[in-house]
């Protein structure tokens, strides 16, 4: 199959590569200074990578996608697949396969649920639209565990950005806990810490913390300060501290409302 990858960086870069030595034949296109793939023909444009190509994956950044889009379907073949693996928002999905499907071509909305600079093209994927299928019978032989949703485009990031809520500020709290952990001469004690709680029964942490927050909010609230304060102490920006505070305040005033009070 020829395909088109429009980003060659670090993670289009991974996957023209793999489809290269999968034995398709790789066209790729990036403005930046990034290396080149073996086994990939390099490009000056998007629209001469993807001319005659019947999958292009865009594997850019979100913010330039519909830049890609714009460039691409003039030249996009008709029953062309057009994969974007962009973080973009569901309903820039929305719009982007519109556009695609305008010009007789097939789009997918793929999510990418790793890191693939630790999982490479073996990251697990989550796919949706109409091309759906076509990017699962591509991408399944390099070894990604893809879930196929019988959805719309715009459906995969969904979940993806439901994901994002919740990996990318557990991510920021950890940095911010382990911080002041370094600050304070605990750091290992802290690591600890974390590990035991995110290890074991998933749901039922899920649970309990969930349970915990609604019956214990007006106390948490001030633990909780008293921490940031601490954090500031050592000299620690607590910025994630102070939005858990914000978000147990929120619950006190929910259950504290005047129809609360009078029931």
């Amino acid at each position: 199959m020829k395909c088109a990858v429009v980003g060659l960086g670090e993670v289009g870069g991974r996957y023209a590569a793999a489809l290269a030595e999968a034995g398709h034949d790789v066209v790729g296109a990036d403005p930046a200074d990034t290396p080149t793939p073996k086994g990939v023909v390099r490009v000056g444009s998007v629209a001469e990578a993807v001319d005659g190509a019947e999958m292009v994956l865009v594997m850019t950044s979100a913010s330039v996608a519909p830049l890609v889009a714009e460039e691409a379907l003039p030249a996009l073949a008709e029953e062309a697949c057009y994969a974007d693996f962009t973080s973009s928002a569901p309903s820039q999905m929305r719009r982007l396969s519109d556009l695609v499907g305008g010009v007789g071509a097939l789009f997918a909305d793929v999510a990418i649920l790793g890191p693939v600079p630790w999982h490479g093209v073996a990251t697990p994927l989550m796919v949706s639209g109409p091309g759906g299928a076509v990017v699962a019978e591509l991408l399944r032989p390099l070894g990604a565990p893809i879930d196929l949703l019988d959805e719309p485009a715009g459906a995969a990031m969904a979940h993806k950005l439901l994901r994002s809520v919740f990996m990318k500020g557990l991510a920021s709290l950890i940095g911010e806990a382990v911080a002041a952990g370094q600050a304070a001469g605990y750091e290992e004690w802290i690591r600890g810490q974390v590990a035991a709680a995110l290890a074991g029964d998933g749901q039922a942490v899920i649970d309990r913390l969930l349970t915990g927050t609604q019956t214990h909010a007006l106390r948490r609230m001030h633990e909780v300060d008293d921490a940031a304060g601490y954090l500031e102490e050592l000299g620690v920006e607590p910025t994630m501290t102070r939005a858990t505070v914000a978000a147990h305040r929120a619950v006190v005033s929910r259950e504290t409302a005047p129809e609360k009070q009078s029931a």
